[in-house]
């Protein structure tokens, strides 16, 4: 595969995929993420998948990627928070339901060759008191995150269970992406 480029500053996927082990460097994309779309399902794809052209465009002969991980609660999307008055809004409005948890995947590479993708999780909240989620606020930046929590950190507090890729909830569906970036590196050896 010729250079890999993560359009993302998450350092979560950034983890994620150092952890599979792969050779890539950050770039981050100057363009703000849509708040809607017609069908809430497909916006963490255009998300991802302007994040990803935008870097591509500077870098023509590289492979991109960009995600985006947004949370959809009665068909809703639930985005990061802007305070922790309205996180603690979300998460008792997420407390003892389920909601799905989708990061949109877009690769870009070289010859304007384009992949896009969706992963979907199903995450099973506690009744959680207030007390809880007072405490799980006061343990854990949520102004960065979607949906106001992050599995991996104290998510025992929050989360009675999911049906699907945990990675996926944390921000990138290792499980879909890594095969298919092991195709690219065989393909461009």
């Amino acid at each position: 595969m010729s250079e890999l480029i993560l359009a993302s500053g998450s350092p979560r996927r950034r983890e994620l995929l150092e952890r599979g082990g792969f050779v890539f460097r950050v770039e981050t994309a100057a363009v703000p993420e849509l708040g809607s779309a017609p069908d809430p399902r497909e916006l963490p794809v255009l998300n991802a998948t302007r994040k990803a052209r935008a870097v591509a465009a500077r870098n023509p002969d590289a492979w991109v990627l960009g995600a985006d991980t947004v949370v959809l609660f009665q068909n809703q999307v639930i985005g990061k928070p802007r305070d922790l008055t309205e996180a603690g809004a979300i998460l008792r409005r997420l407390a003892g339901a389920e909601h799905e948890v989708l990061t949109g995947v877009c690769l870009c590479g070289p010859g304007g060759r384009e992949e896009t993708f969706t992963a979907a999780t199903r995450v099973r909240f506690k009744p959680c008191s207030p007390e809880t989620i007072q405490r799980y606020l006061a343990l854990v930046p949520v102004l960065d995150k979607a949906g106001a929590y992050a599995i991996q950190d104290h998510g025992e507090l929050l989360i009675a269970g999911i049906d699907g890729s945990c990675d996926n909830v944390v921000g990138l569906p290792t499980e879909e992406l890594f095969p298919r970036l092991e195709a690219l590196r065989r393909e461009y050896r």
